[in-house]
């Protein structure tokens, strides 16, 4: 495999690794369409970060991972630019759960509940295909986008992921080098970590 900038032609195969890898998830509920403006919003600013990895042979994602180096300001441009597209891409999982939209008006404001002290970077989302979990693989993606962040001259990251019922991941992160933060409970009742990396 070799790992490489995102293009746009492969936003398509970012969501099907995506709905492949988090089943039952509220992104993934939220359908492919929003998943599409969602993963092309990295594409589009010059603070995102977004890597893929590519089979060698056959060229299929195995993986990726996306970020930005400036959090706040990267999804205030994004709702301001596409606010539009990402509310008529909510629509179908609005018209099935109603109750769902103070989430959905979250979710279009997100931005990483970031920590204290400096701007880090935000790691907004990693997948792997099921086939290939277990391989090394994210630790690589994690690597090499951590790298490319250090290379922005960004002083560390950061990121968030559910303190509960997540062994496995938070596992992940804590061999990855990062340490958590805080803890803390979202308006839905999840309670999360926050994980940062400093860089020297």
């Amino acid at each position: 495999m070799k790992i490489r900038p995102v293009c746009l032609y492969d936003v398509n195969e970012l969501v099907n690794v995506h709905t492949r890898a988090f089943p039952g998830f509220f992104l993934s509920f939220l359908g492919p369409r929003f998943l599409r403006e969602f993963y092309s919003a990295f594409l589009h600013e010059d603070t995102g970060i977004a890597l893929v990895a590519e089979g060698l042979v056959d060229g299929r994602v195995l993986g990726f991972v996306v970020g930005t180096t400036q959090p706040y300001g990267f999804f205030k441009r994004l709702l301001k630019r596409r606010w539009w597209a990402f509310c008529f891409a909510s629509i179908g999982a609005l018209l099935r759960r109603p109750w769902i939209a103070p989430r959905i008006f979250r979710a279009l404001f997100y931005r990483g509940e970031p920590p204290q002290g400096p701007k880090r970077a935000l790691l907004s989302s990693v997948a792997v295909g099921p086939e290939q979990q277990g391989c090394g693989l994210g630790r690589v993606l994690v690597t090499e986008w951590v790298e490319e962040a250090r290379k922005r001259g960004v002083p560390g990251c950061y990121l968030t992921t559910d303190a509960d019922n997540n062994d496995a991941v938070n596992r992940f992160y804590a061999k990855c080098g990062w340490r958590v933060e805080s803890t803390y409970v979202t308006p839905e009742g999840r309670k999360m970590n926050r994980y940062v990396l400093d860089f020297e």
